[in-house]
């Protein structure tokens, strides 16, 4: 099955063009070698998928023959991730969290335009 469609059909991009031009852009590892999206993936190879900060890595242990319903994404790939880098992604997604709560709605006043310009210097 070529790289793009089953990275889609594992759940792990929302669209085939999405998961096509991530592998173009050098965000998908197979076998730790970036690949183009038609590259052929086999049982027993890892794929790696860039969520930043770190690399997300899978363990193929069967290939369906079409997308698969959530529950059963666990049964065709294994997630091996070490748990640092987890915690890196967990932290990384609550800072994020802190960041979007803490901003202003809209565009700013020109109060808080002046309060942007001093804080600036």
């Amino acid at each position: 099955m070529r790289l793009d469609k089953f990275t889609w059909a594992m759940r792990l991009f929302k669209t085939r063009s999405i998961a096509a031009a991530a592998c173009n852009k050098d965000k998908v590892k197979l076998n730790e070698h970036f690949s183009k999206p038609g590259k052929t993936v086999s049982i027993g190879d890892t794929v790696s998928i860039k969520e930043n900060p770190i690399w997300r890595t899978f363990k193929v242990h069967s290939i369906p023959k079409s997308r698969v319903g959530a529950k059963l994404v666990k049964d065709n790939i294994q997630e091996i991730t070490s748990a640092e880098d987890k915690a890196i992604l967990e932290e990384q997604k609550l800072f994020n969290q802190q960041q979007k709560n803490f901003g202003w709605e809209g565009r700013p006043t020109k109060k808080d335009r002046r309060d942007i310009e001093k804080m600036k210097g």
